[in-house]
């Protein structure tokens, strides 16, 4: 006797790929690896200037503010142009973000010799320090958490604690604001974008509606007999 044969079982098939998005994640990545990149070169060339510890630090700082605020704008992106695959953009800008701010960070306790009472004593008296060390501080619980599994385990939580993301951006274009004391323009336009992107994300500019909230109704008393 020959054995039963079960259903037929289908073949999978190939998983497609999306080749539009991919060739946008590549873009990012060489656009957001062009810093780095333009910074080893001159730094191999003596193209940092007389203070290459303040060019570097400056650099970097840029570089994290700059992807720091497109990670943010990617929800207006979503919202005006109804591309709802920006969001897969969101945490790689996030990630390259933070890690111009490590870099950014680790220039700094290099040009402080990594002496702790040096570190305490700098961002004590100066405010600008403070806001950019409470900036990076808030940045690295949001990076730790940027994985789907933390994503999963956190939950509800997770979206409450990346909200810290505005906390973070706000504090870095004030640390660039008390920084310069001279020209303010560009530290300006920063905090200029910032406000239009966090603007942007109040009902009343973005037009977003809340959901409806969820009341508990008491059930309807039974009708009363006819007399």
């Amino acid at each position: 006797m020959s054995p039963v044969e079960g259903p037929p079982v289908r073949a999978r098939e190939p998983r497609r790929v999306d080749r539009a998005m991919a060739a946008i994640k590549a873009a990012v990545w060489v656009a957001a690896l062009s810093p780095l990149a333009l910074l080893v070169w001159d730094g191999l060339n003596g193209g940092l200037g007389a203070e290459p510890i303040e060019e570097v630090t400056h650099r970097t700082g840029i570089a994290a503010l700059v992807l720091l605020l497109c990670s943010l704008a990617v929800t207006p992106l979503r919202r005006v142009t109804g591309w709802n695959r920006a969001v897969k953009l969101r945490r790689l800008l996030g990630l390259f973000a933070f890690f111009y701010a490590c870099l950014h960070f680790l220039t700094y306790l290099f040009d402080q010799e990594f002496l702790p009472e040096y570190i305490v004593e700098d961002v004590v008296e100066h405010p600008y320090v403070t806001a950019g060390f409470t900036a990076f501080l808030l940045l690295v619980p949001l990076a730790l958490t940027s994985t789907q599994g933390m994503i999963r385990r956190l939950g509800g939580r997770w979206q409450k604690l990346h909200r810290l993301v505005y906390a973070a951006a706000a504090l870095a274009v004030l640390h660039f604001l008390w920084l310069v004391k001279k020209d303010l323009t560009e530290p300006l336009v920063y905090a200029a974008v910032l406000a239009l992107l966090l603007a942007f994300r109040l009902p009343v500019v973005s037009g977003a509606k809340k959901p409806p909230s969820r009341l508990r109704t008491r059930p309807s008393p039974p009708p009363e007999p006819a007399g």
